[in-house]
């Protein structure tokens, strides 16, 4: 019922100021009752809001997870982890003895998988919570993110869990393919050799900070030059390179883009 007449509401009740609480039908039929400039306030915030969705990529190590995680603890939504979900259809593979160089296979795979997030953004594999760390899943997941079928499932998904409840999503295609939609797109950068530094004090193995960044430029190539969803900023992308800043400086630069 509307608070300051009695008929039923038919558009979502709109708060102009803590006394004033009107419904549109009420506008409508007994005339304004404050300035008209109001009107537009009023049918401008009648429709209810799209699920806020903000993209973020970037290559291998920038450092998207975390920063994507952190983000959504702020904005109060789901933290969607695309690279994880691609992680999980190669381990999916290599436990079912499929070929990961098939696309035919490994999209089976893909479609098969019911996968979604808890509310802490951990991955849920049949509701059960999956650990896809591991040395070496990476690389795996970077061989299967490359086939048609596995894209197209893994996509699909992605776009159910994203537009359910908003999310803040980070991956290599998030801006360009999945949510090209999405009111704010980041691009995380960050140099080879720091990605590799951070990467090698992550796993705990400072001496191989030259390995990793060799690793770290082929995946570049290959995710750069790769013929589906190549790794490219999408059209108004924020582009961020996070060298010289930290978890919270990149996050507080985010938030002030919103």
């Amino acid at each position: 019922m509307c608070a300051v007449t009695d008929c039923v509401w038919v558009f979502p009740s709109i708060t102009i100021r803590p006394m004033w609480i009107v419904c549109l039908n009420c506008w409508l039929r007994r005339g304004p009752r404050f300035p008209s400039n109001l009107l537009p306030l009023m049918t401008a915030d009648s429709s209810p809001s799209k699920p806020l969705i903000v993209a973020i990529d970037g290559p291998a190590a920038s450092g998207k997870s975390s920063v994507a995680e952190l983000l959504a603890q702020h904005l109060g939504v789901p933290f969607l982890n695309s690279g994880a979900m691609y992680r999980a259809v190669a381990l999916a593979c290599r436990r079912a003895s499929v070929d990961l160089d098939d696309p035919r296979a490994a999209g089976e795979v893909a479609a098969g998988l019911e996968l979604d997030f808890d509310s802490s953004g951990a991955l849920l594999v049949g509701g059960e919570i999956l650990d896809v760390g591991g040395e070496g899943v990476g690389e795996l997941a970077s061989r299967v993110a490359q086939h048609a079928p596995v894209r197209n499932a893994m996509v699909a998904r992605q776009r159910i869990l994203g537009r359910r409840h908003g999310c803040v999503a980070e991956g290599r295609d998030i801006g360009t393919v999945v949510f090209p939609e999405a009111p704010l797109k980041v691009f995380l950068m960050a140099s080879p050799g720091v990605r590799a530094m951070r990467r090698a004090e992550q796993e705990g193995h400072p001496e191989r900070a030259s390995e990793y960044e060799e690793e770290l430029r082929e995946r570049d190539r290959r995710d750069r030059e790769r013929s589906i969803a190549p790794l490219r900023p999408a059209v108004g992308a924020l582009e961020l390179n996070s060298d010289d800043l930290t978890l919270e400086q990149v996050v507080a630069s985010i938030l002030g883009a919103l």
